[in-house]
């Protein structure tokens, strides 16, 4: 009888070998497990045995069951594995799925390159708040209370002495109350004015900057200027100064340079005139130096500011200075 069950159990375990798929595997269980199945009537026959060999029988009948229950249950995972990694397999032949990646904004990218063109110079970066004293942003620029200048910034208030700053000028009086020259700086960062057009918005970046040492004369300040052009655009971009006013600077200037679309023959973006402004600039007024206790005798300096949003549009040449703002990806992309 013993060697009836173990006969019984090895050739389940035969059939079992050549199943290809659980239907088939499911389908011997059946067979020697199920309810009709060989091992059911087995067990049922156990009671025709000699009384002293029905309790062997039947606990290694019992046995039997079980092990070949395992067996099933064994073959059926390990052909359900098989089937998940054919389907999970790659294919090597697809090909590959380039994953998307971030990139830097324009105006980003325009105030780094700013930013390492004057670094390359000697320039070191200094960075400020953008919630600014009255003092900073005004009165310590030569442009004290009632002063008619400040009728040529529309400034957002937040208190009658605090500001949302309208420049990132205020960082040059800070650093000169810190430190003695020789000073170069250049500040960027955003800036606030009440003012919202076609060509204006309410917050933009600005990128401002100061040298102060011995003998510093208006030379050096075309000189830098000049390198600081021919960098961001190119060696063939001429420029040239125009006379204007500042209340921090003295004498003070407008830089244009050759209108980039036409080089010069007059075009939509330069109104026909073959130029294009795109800083202001000067030698720092005295009266900024007293404020901050330097010897005027001794020491002179210039100063500079340009908008980050008006070199972006003239280095990509964009139109419309709304497309900074608007979040579209399709515009953004193009950088």
């Amino acid at each position: 009888m013993e060697k009836n069950i173990e006969n019984i159990k090895a050739e389940a375990l035969a059939e079992l070998q050549d199943a290809l798929d659980p239907d088939g595997v499911k389908s011997i269980s059946v067979r020697y497990l199920g309810r009709k199945g060989i091992i059911t009537r087995y067990l049922r026959n156990i009671s025709n045995l000699p009384a002293a060999e029905r309790p062997f029988a039947g606990k290694r009948a019992n046995e039997v069951k079980n092990e070949l229950d395992a067996a099933f249950k064994d073959a059926l995972g390990k052909l359900a594995s098989d089937a998940r990694g054919t389907d999970e397999r790659i294919d090597v032949s697809l090909p590959g799925r380039t994953p998307p990646r971030g990139f830097l904004h324009p105006l980003t990218q325009i105030t780094r390159d700013i930013c390492d063109i004057f670094t390359r110079m000697g320039f070191n970066i200094a960075e400020g708040p953008e919630v600014e004293s009255d003092y900073y942003n005004f009165e310590a620029l030569n442009i004290p209370k009632n002063h008619p200048a400040r009728d040529m910034q529309d400034t957002f208030y937040v208190s009658d002495a605090i500001v949302l700053r309208t420049q990132t000028s205020p960082m040059q009086v800070r650093t000169m109350e810190k430190q003695k020259p020789p000073v170069r700086i250049i500040s960027p960062g955003k800036v606030y004015r009440c003012d919202s057009d076609l060509t204006h918005t309410p917050m933009f970046s600005q990128v401002e900057g100061l040298l102060v040492d011995e003998n510093v004369s208006f030379g050096d300040l075309k000189g830098t200027l000049t390198a600081f052009v021919h960098q961001m655009f190119d060696a063939k971009t001429a420029l040239r100064f125009r006379p204007s006013f500042f209340p921090f600077t003295e004498p003070s200037a407008e830089v244009d340079i050759l209108c980039v679309m036409c080089r010069g023959k007059g075009c939509r973006v330069c109104s026909q005139t073959g130029w294009l402004e795109v800083l202001g600039s000067g030698m720092v007024h005295p009266a900024v130096f007293e404020n901050v206790g330097y010897d005027t005798r001794r020491y002179s300096g210039f100063a500079f500011g340009m908008g980050v949003e008006r070199i972006a549009m003239l280095k990509y040449g964009i139109d419309d200075l709304r497309k900074f703002f608007d979040n579209d990806f399709r515009f953004l992309r193009q950088f």
